[in-house]
């Protein structure tokens, strides 16, 4: 059966691009975007998660971002939820869904359905673990996952995510059923989408963690600092605390470190998540790759787009 709701996913690592390009074919193909970026959900977090301007969106709808206050938690299941029912109404009005982000677990649940049977959750118990992992490591976390769940247990220790390898304790405590069972369960329902997927990257990596660098700079002139600081000292719950941009900079605030060193740091750890992201976009074989370092222009990084997603 062929899959009936045509959708287009851009992805790649943060500072390729994505929302220009995104933006521009949305205006030609007559298209909506939905986010896939765990960061931008969350209101007040404006600058460091690089979420669009209005001037940015050009006058183009986007859906899944600045919704959520920062105190409050998010899941993959909630996402994929909440996320289906936007393509679900924007396919309904004749429009195109544009899926556009760096969060890989979220695009790769959304485009290929993965149902998730329960989405409980017990803080509580995520606090014990998140302190035994602070006690005795990591490994101790897998060391209990192997127990039960030992094909997670391998899969999760190269990546070495902690929480991931909390939730896939927590879930098998909560449920009964471990995440590799709930895994192969969730690839048994089809995806109702016939996605159309573009990579930006770029061949030279030195190229790519420059354009990082001179975001991260913009940033700062931006109000970066002053975004952060508010941020830092309000309610954030145990998701948006991580948010790259704002950890970095609490020893400035909180230690009187100095802000050179500190900023040295936020490029570095943002160099390392893009790093990261193209480990996790890499494994999907159907992805288009454009190295936009290859392209003298945008105008014709664009172009190749467009042709790609008036064959698919």
């Amino acid at each position: 059966m062929k899959n009936s709701i045509k959708v287009v996913s851009i992805v790649g690592p943060t500072a390729s691009g994505k929302t220009k390009l995104s933006v521009e074919l949305a205006k030609h193909f007559n298209g909506e975007i939905v986010s896939a970026d765990s960061m931008q959900i969350y209101t007040g977090m404006q600058i460091a998660t690089a979420k669009p301007t209005k001037e940015e969106m050009d006058g183009i709808p986007h859906y899944m971002m600045d919704f959520l206050p920062p105190d409050k938690t998010y899941s993959v299941a909630s996402y994929v939820k909440d996320a289906s029912k936007c393509i679900a109404d924007i396919h309904s009005r004749g429009k195109l869904p544009f899926i556009v982000g760096g969060t890989g677990l979220y695009v790769d649940s959304l485009l290929n359905n993965v149902s998730f049977s329960d989405d409980k959750r017990d803080e509580e118990y995520c606090s014990e673990l998140r302190k035994i992992a602070e006690e005795q490591g990591i490994d101790r976390l897998l060391e209990m996952l192997a127990k039960f769940d030992p094909d997670s247990a391998e899969r999760l220790h190269g990546g070495r995510n902690i929480k991931r390898i909390i939730r896939a304790i927590e879930f098998y405590k909560t449920t009964g059923k471990t995440i590799t069972e709930q895994i192969q369960e969730s690839h048994n329902i089809p995806s109702p989408y016939s996605p159309i997927k573009i990579g930006l990257n770029c061949r030279d990596r030195q190229v790519l963690y420059d354009r990082i660098n001179k975001r991260v700079d913009i940033m700062l002139e931006e109000g970066l600092l002053e975004e952060a600081e508010r941020v830092i000292n309000s309610d954030l719950s145990y998701t948006s605390i991580k948010a790259i941009g704002y950890k970095e900079l609490i020893p400035y605030f909180k230690e009187n470190k100095n802000l050179n060193d500190c900023v040295e740091k936020l490029k570095m750890e943002t160099r390392r998540y893009a790093k990261r992201q193209i480990t996790w976009f890499k494994r999907d074989t159907e992805i288009n790759w454009i190295y936009i370092d290859e392209y003298n222009s945008f105008e014709e990084i664009y172009s190749y787009a467009k042709a790609v997603i008036e064959r698919g």
